[in-house]
Order: C-alpha cells, then sequence, then structure tokens
C-alpha cells in the first residue's frame, strides 16, 4: 500500500488521537457525563475521519449518532461536541435540545449538515432527497442559496451528499427506497455504511442475510465497494477515487468499511454486558494500524507523542470548559418551533370580476401551476402525477407537460420516500410539492413526516426549517371503501411542528397553497375528494370564482361563514367545523329555516387554529356543536370541544357537543353501511336539535 502525505497522515492522526481522547474521557468522567446518553465513535474512527477531511463546504452530509470522528475531521472542536454531550445552552447545534453527536450545522467553511434524528437509517431518504435536489439545481441552472459561491478551485467543485449508515440500520425498509431512488435518478450520493457486525446485543449473524455490500449488488446503477475501514489509509485511498469519480460522473456509490466497535453501544448500554467478541475486536484497532503508517510516513516516536499529549491537554481542558458552560433557561424551550412567516394577512383579490367559477381541484391545479411559472426552485412529484396521468384526480393535469419531467414527476409506491425526500430538497433551497395519494396510504409516510419533517427547525434551534408542501386528498366519496376513505386529521395534528390547512372551498384552497408555499415551515394540506368537483349533493359551495394570482390566505384565520348577532330571547348556538362539514353545517342550517340561529365557523387550518374566533362566537351563543367526519371518539374534534368546554364554561348553557363518523374500524364498501357510518346534513339537523333544545 502507498504511504499518504505527510501532511494528511498528520491530520488523520490528530483527529483518530482526539476522538480516540474524548472517548476515553467521557468513560473515565462516566459519573459526570452519563446523565445524557452518547455514544463515541471508538473503533470507527478512521473511515470516518477519511471522509470527513475530503468533504467540502458545498458538500452535504448527514451522519449519524456514531460519527464523532466525522464531525472532528470537518473541522469542529472538541468543546463544541462536548456543549452537546452535556445538553448546554451554547451546544451549537441544538441548543441543549438533542443527544450528543446528533448534529445540525450550517456554518460556511463546513459542509452542510441538516438535522439528524436518532432513528437508525432514518437519514436515508433525507439525505437522497438532498442529492435529486442537488442534481436539479444543476439541470435547471440554479444555485444554492446555503452555500456561499467562491472563486476557488475547491469551490467550483460539484457539490455531494454523504450518508452514513451503520450496517444494522440498512434492514430497515425505508433504507430499500433510498437505495432505490439513488439507483433509479443516477445521483451523487454516497452511502458510508460503517460495519460493526453488531445492532445493539443482536449480531450480524442474527439479524443480516447479507452485509450492506452484498446488498447493495441487487440495486442497479448503484455501484458498491469494500474496504477495510480500520485501516486509514486504504479508506482515505478508496474515498479519494469515490468521491473524484462523484464529482465528475455525478452518480451514486455505496462503501462498505468494516471496523471493530471498541466502546459501549451507548454510554446505557455497556458492552461488557453481552460482548463475546472483545479481544478479536481490539485486535483491529485503527489507532494503531494509522500510528504505523505514520512511523512508516517519516514521523518519529518524539513527533507522535508530541501530538499525543497536545491532543489529550486539548480534550480535557475543552472539558472543564464545557462543565462550566450556562445551562438552558426555562424560556429556551419555546424558541423555533417554527420560522418566522412572511404571510400574515388577506391578500389580493379572492373574486375578481369576470373571473369564471371553477371547481375546487382546479383551483389548487391553477395555484401551483402559477407557482411553477414564477419559482423555478418549485417541483412537484408524487404517486402518478406525472405526464401520463396528472394525478389520479387530474390534480396535476398538463403541468408535466408545461414544465418538464424534471420538474413534475412519478414516484415509486414510496410514501416515506415522498414525504421524507422534501427534508433533502428543502436543504438545498428547493421547494417541492408532493402527494400522497390518498391519505389512507399516508401511513408509512408518518415515520419521515414525524421524526425527519416536523422536528428539524426545532431539533436544529432554527437553522433547518424544512420547507414543503404535502397534499393528501382525504374523506369519504362515492363508495371508496375502506382503504380509499379515511380522515386522518387527527393523527397529523398530533404531529407538532407542521402546519395543516383543511379547505372547505376552491377560493381558500388556492389562497393557503400559495400562503403554504411562501412559508419557510412544512405544511399539509388536507383536500376532501367529496369537494374536488362538487359532485356530492349540497357541496356546490366548494365551487368559486378563481382568485387572483396574487391572492394568499394565511394560516390560522377562521371564516364567519354565516354570523349571527347576540340575542337574548332564542336559543343560538355556534357550529365549528371543516372541510366537508361546512357544507353540511351550512345545509342544515338552511333547511332548518335557522340562519339567524346559527354561526358557522369554517376554521380553515387545523393548526395554527383560530382559537380566538372559536371563543368569541361561543361565549356569544352559549351553545356549541364541533361537526368532523371522523371517528368522534379520542379525535381532534372532540379534544376541541374540551378545550372549548374549559375556555367558555361560565358562558354556556349546554354542554359542547361533537358529531362525527360511528366509531368504527372502517368506512365500508357497501353505499348503505358507507351512508349509515358518516355524518350528513340530515345528521347534523338531529344534533342542532338536540343541542338546541338542551
Amino acid at each position: 500500500m502507498s504511504i499518504l502525505d505527510k501532511d494528511i497522515l498528520k491530520k488523520g492522526f490528530i483527529n483518530l488521537c482526539t476522538a480516540k481522547a474524548m472517548a476515553e474521557l467521557y468513560e473515565a468522567n462516566f459519573k459526570q457525563v452519563s446523565k445524557y446518553v452518547h455514544a463515541t465513535s471508538r473503533g470507527h474512527e478512521a473511515i470516518q475521519t477519511a471522509i470527513g477531511m475530503q468533504l467540502l463546504p458545498q458538500d452535504y452530509a448527514f451522519p449519524y449518532y456514531r460519527d464523532d470522528a466525522m464531525l472532528l475531521s470537518f473541522g469542529l472542536k472538541p468543546y463544541d461536541l462536548m456543549l452537546q454531550l452535556l445538553a448546554k445552552k451554547d451546544d451549537p447545534f441544538s441548543g441543549g435540545r438533542t443527544y450528543y453527536a446528533h448534529p445540525s450545522l450550517k456554518d460556511a467553511d463546513k459542509p452542510k449538515i441538516p438535522h439528524q434524528s436518532s432513528a437508525t437509517g432514518m437519514q436515508a431518504i433525507p439525505a437522497t432527497g438532498a442529492a435529486m435536489g442537488m442534481k436539479y439545481i444543476e439541470q435547471q441552472g440554479l444555485t444554492n442559496a446555503n452555500v456561499i459561491q467562491k472563486a476557488s478551485e475547491a469551490s467550483q467543485k460539484n457539490p455531494i451528499t454523504v450518508c452514513s449508515l451503520g450496517d444494522a440500520s440498512v434492514t430497515e425498509g425505508e433504507i430499500a427506497e433510498a437505495f432505490q431512488m439513488a439507483g433509479l435518478k443516477q445521483i451523487p450520493i454516497l452511502f458510508l455504511v460503517q460495519d460493526n457486525g453488531w445492532d445493539i446485543s443482536a449480531n450480524a449473524a442474527e439479524t443480516r442475510a447479507q452485509n450492506a455490500f452484498e446488498y447493495a449488488k441487487g440495486f442497479h446503477g448503484l455501484e458498491a465497494i469494500t474496504i477495510d475501514g480500520a485501516d486509514f489509509t486504504e479508506s482515505y485511498e478508496a474515498l479519494e477515487t469515490v468521491i473524484k469519480t462523484m464529482r465528475a460522473e455525478r452518480r451514486p456509490f455505496l462503501v462498505h468499511a468494516k471496523v471493530p466497535l471498541l466502546n459501549h453501544h451507548t454510554s446505557g448500554v455497556r458492552m461488557e454486558w453481552y460482548r463475546d467478541d472483545l479481544e478479536e475486536a481490539k485486535s483491529r484497532d485503527p489507532y494503531p494500524v494509522l500510528k504505523q503508517q505514520m512511523l512508516d510516513g517519516g514521523f518519529s516516536e518524539a513527533d507522535i507523542q508530541a501530538i499525543e499529549d497536545t491532543v489529550k491537554a486539548t480534550v480535557q481542558s475543552d472539558f472543564e470548559k464545557a462543565l462550566l458552560a450556562e445551562e438552558p433557561k426555562p424560556e429556551d424551550l419555546f424558541t423555533n418551533d417554527f420560522a418566522p412567516i412572511p404571510i400574515t394577512e388577506e391578500v389580493g383579490e379572492r373574486s375578481p370580476k369576470g373571473a369564471d367559477k371553477v371547481v375546487m381541484v382546479d383551483c389548487a391545479l391553477f395555484a401551483v401551476e402559477e407557482l411553477m411559472k414564477k419559482h423555478k426552485e418549485c417541483l412537484l412529484y408524487g404517486q402518478d402525477v406525472g405526464g401520463r396521468l396528472g394525478g389520479v384526480f387530474r390534480e396535476a393535469a398538463t403541468l408535466a407537460q408545461k414544465f418538464g419531467d424534471d420538474r413534475v414527476f412519478n414516484t415509486a409506491i414510496q410514501e416515506a420516500f415522498i414525504v421524507g425526500s422534501t427534508v433533502g430538497m428543502s436543504a438545498v433551497g428547493l421547494k417541492p410539492i408532493v402527494e400522497v395519494q390518498f391519505a389512507d396510504y399516508i401511513w408509512p409516510g408518518l415515520n419521515q413526516l414525524f421524526t425527519e419533517v416536523s422536528r428539524s427547525c426545532y431539533l436544529s434551534n432554527g437553522k433547518w426549517p424544512v420547507s414543503m408542501i404535502l397534499r393528501v386528498p382525504i374523506g369519504a366519496y362515492g363508495s371508496g371503501g375502506p382503504y380509499h376513505s379515511s380522515s386522518v386529521e387527527s393523527v397529523i395534528t398530533n404531529i407538532r411542528g407542521i402546519k395543516i390547512a383543511y379547505p372547505s372551498n376552491g377560493a381558500d384552497l388556492k389562497g393557503l397553497m400559495k400562503a403554504a408555499y411562501y412559508d419557510p415551515n412544512p405544511v399539509v394540506i388536507l383536500e376532501h375528494k367529496g369537494l374536488y368537483w362538487s359532485k356530492v349533493p349540497g357541496t356546490q359551495g366548494a365551487t368559486s370564482v378563481e382568485p387572483s394570482e396574487d391572492y394568499v390566505l394565511p394560516f390560522g384565520k377562521a371564516w364567519i361563514l354565516q354570523e349571527i348577532w347576540k340575542q337574548e330571547n332564542i336559543e343560538t348556538l355556534t357550529i365549528v367545523t371543516y372541510g366537508m362539514g361546512v357544507h353540511w353545517a351550512m345545509n342544515a342550517s338552511e333547511e332548518l329555516g335557522m340562519k339567524d340561529q346559527i354561526e358557522v365557523i369554517d376554521l380553515r387550518t387545523l393548526f395554527p387554529l383560530d382559537e380566538e374566533t372559536i371563543m368569541k362566537s361561543v361565549k356569544k351563543t352559549g351553545k356549541c356543536l364541533v361537526v368532523t367526519e371522523e371517528p368522534s371518539n379520542n379525535s381532534f374534534a372532540r379534544a376541541l370541544s374540551g378545550k372549548i368546554q374549559e375556555e367558555c364554561f361560565k358562558f354556556l348553557d349546554a354542554p359542547v357537543m361533537t358529531i362525527g363518523s360511528e366509531n368504527m374500524p372502517a368506512i365500508p364498501l357497501n353505499s348503505v353501511l358507507e351512508e349509515t357510518m358518516i355524518p350528513s346534513t340530515k345528521k347534523v339537523k338531529v344534533k342542532i336539535n338536540e343541542l338546541l333544545n338542551y
């Protein structure tokens, strides 16, 4: 094997020694540092150092929780990492919100690191999204606003994405989605798989039919190599070749690096409890290997000892300093859950003179078309939205023909990828609009929506909000049956960190779609299929005059669709609802001849929720009915009813009531059973009379 340049060897050895010294210090001070769980790179340092030394500021890295040596090789100091180890206020990644070696970084002189979660393998889809975004930026001639453009030779090199994984995580289904799309799309992503042979206490023989190198052979277009990741020189040279190829040829690679695990799985799961291979693992320690390579490269024992002494002193000094660093204050809990928004007021013409009435689905289509004309960073993808079909509801019709297959394209049947890839797309400065074809099929995407999308802004301390729109056709319509009719808003509203719209008409949908685009935070838009074309009797109100192109409707502003005045001698009530419920409520009040007794509030957005408008109305009318299409038990609507009861108790003349679907596991296919299951104008009328007569 060749001998590396002395500067590379020295830099690599310093980094390895630093990571090793930190692991040893943590073990020696276990009682002080074990308050918060952590894992270290001990045994993995050589491969992590070799990759980190070769990444540039325009590159993106998605490390995992054992990658502290990689972070050091990016230029971070032991003190920086120790602030996170001890969950201090000035932790540069999260401000004390998340674990050691869970980085997020936007420094101008270092590779960019979007928020990293603890879920093993979850970073693979966001990382693949970032690489897809890089390719798209190059195709469209755009620039990444998160990367400072410089004139240096290094700055002119094409960027790559690195996704670091443990071999055990490669058994996750979401890894297959990432590998599939990387090979299919031929994007510049490097999957670096560090294989130490262990999950926690389960070993590779128990849990894996093959290692990552063997597995990758099944994905055409994904080239894979396997190396000794405990050998710094072998690792550096192999990665140098791979990275050079990727920067030139813009295609994916997998590097499988065999390494020993020389420390505990984490501080809370100690290796001596279950490991039977500790002596064998110690025989593959990367430290003596690199030390010998230093000697072969012309360094003396004295040179090496001096490096080690300096490193240990620095690590000890940084630790003592970190122990004294400031703790977060209670009020720090409440910052950076969302990024600041530009849209706070309704702007533009909602009903332009002479404009045609447009069905709800077309209001959304025209909104997306206007956005794509104006913003090249806007792209649309999901199942069947491409040029052949334009969406199963024609919600993307003609867009691929107008903007090209690079901007509007089909994905595989991969809800997790559709949702999670937006994290990477957003991180490179794009604005993806994606679609899950039916609400019933959102479940595989919830891992990514909850773990990656919703928490990114908060856990990166505001650095990496995920700017995306997820469109979800929802609700029962025309005997869709148990797998095409579900309502899922109660699950979605329990995910903090996302905004949720559920409009009842086309004008609102267009205005909210525009506001969502300009919102730097993640937005889910629930679009009722039964309102798309106003084919359901009584839903003609969903068809609207198309608002002007500049019309935007801010989130968190409910609409008093039917307003009444305070009356002393007649019973009145407020109906609070959204989506299809708006039409049931309006039709019911009209058929009962009670339009002067019933105030109807269309929430428009479920989060943020316009509590002020709701409470003011209920305090005026004295009674309240919350209408939803979901089964009412344990639902968003039931929780809202409880909130209204709590806030308005002194003003109420009756308990707050809720009407929703029957509390059965699924909506049946048969039309009689479906009608029995879900609410209707008739059922809402009965509930109104019950409440008014209470």
